[in-house]
């Protein structure tokens, strides 16, 4: 068991401070302040995170910290603390570490050093509130997998989950990873949500089967809120068994046709022919 009280010592401190998503009126005073105190800064793009320094009038030392240099530039960072300096990370947008590096130098710092995380904006939660979709509970799941393959494997994981889910998504992988959903999780309810808190915040409301013959419409990053199963278990058998399994617990035919065509994605005439020649 261990115990971390902040500031009742003198070590070194590492500041986790989120940023704003979009509008840059979204920083936090707390955030401003300190930005200001640090003795360093180390962000994922120092082009990025110097626009935000320059509107805030802030002039401090930036270095850059991302996935293809987190092993050299976290030694870099604890051998700074070690110093005595004190250093904020921070993302291009949001809090840092949900969806970017910095879990493995928090981890090594969290002995020896201070750990204060500073709170803000996040696209997840901020797209969650306003979709309409439940929100409780809900499932972030972030980035799947590039590969085709291997993000079809993670949504098969999630399929069965009756949370609300949430994923981040590029616009170069999108039209992919709405069909591949469709496929896997039936056609369920999905609001799409881009550029968030910019003065040309969109969201898009829909079913999958609806939204993925529009997505060439879209262009940004991308927050996907989808929901979750709503069955409480995933039927494992065939779509035949599937509807019988809903009719014996008094569930009409055409009704349980309509539910497993909708859970499986499946054209519900071509669930319909296939039990009503059985």
């Amino acid at each position: 068991m261990r115990i971390n009280k902040n500031f009742q010592n003198e070590k070194s401190t590492l500041y986790l401070v989120s940023t704003p998503i979009g509008n840059l009126e979204d920083i936090s005073f707390r955030a401003v302040s300190v930005l200001n105190s640090v003795d360093l800064i180390f962000c994922e793009d120092t082009r990025v995170t110097g626009k935000l320094l320059n509107h805030l009038n802030i002039k401090k030392k930036m270095y850059s910290y991302h996935e293809h240099n987190k092993d050299s530039q976290g030694a870099f960072i604890i051998s700074n603390l070690n110093e005595g300096k004190n250093i904020a990370l921070v993302s291009d947008a949001g809090m840092p570490i949900i969806s970017d590096p910095g879990f493995e130098v928090v981890k090594e710092a969290l002995d020896n050093f201070n750990i204060v995380p500073i709170p803000g904006a996040n696209a997840a939660l901020t797209a969650l509130i306003a979709s309409g979709i439940a929100p409780k509970p809900f499932t972030y799941y972030g980035f799947l997998d590039h590969k085709q393959s291997k993000k079809k494997s993670e949504l098969e994981k999630l399929k069965g989950i009756n949370h609300t889910l949430i994923f981040y998504e590029s616009i170069h992988r999108i039209s992919k990873t709405l069909k591949l959903m469709l496929e896997v999780f039936g056609d369920r309810e999905i609001v799409i949500c881009r550029k968030l808190t910019k003065k040309i915040e969109e969201f898009t409301f829909g079913t999958l089967s609806e939204v993925a013959k529009e997505i060439d419409t879209l262009k940004g990053e991308l927050v996907l809120i989808v929901s979750g199963n709503s069955d409480e278990l995933v039927y494992e058998g065939s779509a035949m068994d599937h509807v019988e399994s809903f009719v014996k617990d008094g569930t009409l035919p055409n009704e349980a046709i309509k539910k497993v065509a909708k859970l499986r994605g499946l054209r519900k005439q071509d669930v319909y022919n296939e039990y009503h020649l059985k």
